[in-house]
């Protein structure tokens, strides 16, 4: 690697970084990360942080998991790459989505596609939700429904359920036939609505209208996570998923329960659907699957959908779509690797118990700093909204979220800024006093403003 001159004069110079402008990177150029070892990472200036960010909602397993590290580099050794188009397929990756079958089991998922990543996840279960009803002769169902503020990738079909408009603005139009329903999120929803369980029946009451209006028999599927995670942490009431279920259910639509953040015990349950009891007909997963040390994703078919696939004797059961990488077998390798460890070290209990200990810590940060006017927390998924007037609800400006970013940064915990909310997701190998450090550089980046 060039020297450390090289890289501070280059940084934000040939490279466009993902969800940020140009200009303002070059301007402004971001932290280099040079190092990782636990739960922390450390800059090109020597610098050790706690990373309450889990790299992207990915790196549960932190950054010294060893028994991925040796996985990676045997199989690399062994057979660094083959294809997994017609015709073959390699080890790692029949293990692997024999371990995922069996891992989801209780969501009822049967059969594995394989990607790089959770935008393409997302990709494939939305072309495959299509053709099913191509197979079953449903040509019409084409149309997909999904919740504002819910985040699907970056991919145009991802782009188009996505329900945040900073994601779609600047790439429209977008894929036609995209429906959306207000997110059951207390904070902010157009029926002024703060009470949970009424608020997730309001918007399984807007989803059954929408459903009215478009069409039963025009819409292929719904898209939801089971928490929202970039649009904020949103947190719907236990009843709303199965109510969503029932729905889709009565009007044969399929159900996507997009796990590509919640997946693997970030939620403190091995899936977000889990949370409630629900059986989707389509699971997207990734990030956790290998805990970051390799771009890998998966898109999870339920029993249903699978058997009508594997009934079919036209063309239209001809899956044409995939990816060069799909089943990488170092990916895979490092996944089964990663999910040994993650079961081994049980972090849907860590989680579940660190998530606790950090709502806790969230809750006094709300009652001290006026600034923050809510928090929304699920396992090691927490956000902190900020807002310049709490009765207005207005939002912080990105010059305030910098100050506390960069505050904490110097407390030393790395945070995440997104619009007003600061989103904290922890690795879920993270200790009690984590917890507290994490806490304390809030305090810190709260009170400098």
């Amino acid at each position: 690697m060039r020297d450390i001159n090289f890289l501070t004069e280059t940084n934000a110079k040939p490279i466009w970084h993902p969800m940020a402008h140009p200009a303002e990177m070059r301007a402004n150029p971001p932290k280099i990360i040079m190092k990782g070892e636990g739960v922390t990472v450390t800059d090109i200036d020597g610098n050790s942080v706690l990373d309450a960010v889990g790299g992207l909602w990915n790196v549960n397993l932190g950054y010294s998991c060893d028994p991925i590290k040796k996985a990676i580099a045997d199989q690399l050794g062994a057979l660094p790459y083959y294809s997994g188009f017609r015709g073959t397929s390699t080890g790692p990756s029949i293990e692997l989505a024999y371990e995922l079958s069996e891992w989801f089991e209780p969501e009822g998922m049967v059969r594995t596609f394989f990607t790089s990543g959770g935008s393409d996840s997302v990709e494939t279960a939305l072309r495959l939700a299509r053709q099913y009803w191509k197979i079953r002769g449903q040509g019409d169902r084409t149309k997909f429904l999904a919740l504002k503020k819910g985040y699907h990738g970056t991919h145009f079909g991802g782009a188009s359920v996505n329900g945040n408009a900073n994601f779609r603005r600047n790439y429209e139009p977008l894929l036609p036939g995209v429906f959306h329903i207000p997110a059951p999120w207390t904070f902010r929803n157009p029926f002024d609505e703060a009470d949970p369980a009424r608020l997730a029946k309001l918007c399984a009451k807007a989803l059954e209208d929408e459903i009215a209006f478009q069409g039963g028999d025009t819409i292929a599927a719904f898209i939801m996570e089971p928490v929202l995670g970039a649009g904020g942490v949103i947190v719907p009431h236990e009843s709303f998923m199965p109510l969503v279920r029932e729905i889709c259910d009565r009007h044969e639509i399929l159900l996507i329960a997009d796990e590509v953040v919640t997946g693997f015990g970030r939620s403190g349950e091995w899936s977000g659907s889990r949370l409630s009891g629900v059986k989707p007909d389509f699971m997207t997963i990734a990030k956790a699957i290998t805990s970051g040390y390799f771009p890998l994703g998966a898109t999870l078919i339920g029993a249903k959908v699978a058997d009508v696939f594997e009934a079919d004797k036209t063309s239209f059961g001809s899956i044409g779509h995939g990816y060069t990488y799909s089943g990488h077998p170092v990916g895979c390798a490092a996944g089964l690797a990663a999910l040994a460890e993650t079961k081994r070290l049980r972090l849907n209990e860590n989680a579940a118990a660190r998530g606790s200990e950090l709502a806790a810590v969230l809750e006094g940060l709300k009652a001290r700093h006026a600034i923050v006017g809510d928090v929304r927390y699920k396992g090691l998924m927490a956000a902190l909204e900020l807002v310049s007037d709490r009765a207005t609800k207005k939002p912080a400006d990105k010059k305030t979220m910098a100050v506390v970013s960069e505050a904490a940064y110097e407390a030393g915990v790395m945070l995440r800024v997104s619009g007003n909310n600061i989103i904290l997701s922890p690795p879920l190998i993270i200790s009690a006093a984590d917890v507290a450090k994490i806490g304390e550089a809030l305090d810190a980046g709260l009170s400098k403003v």
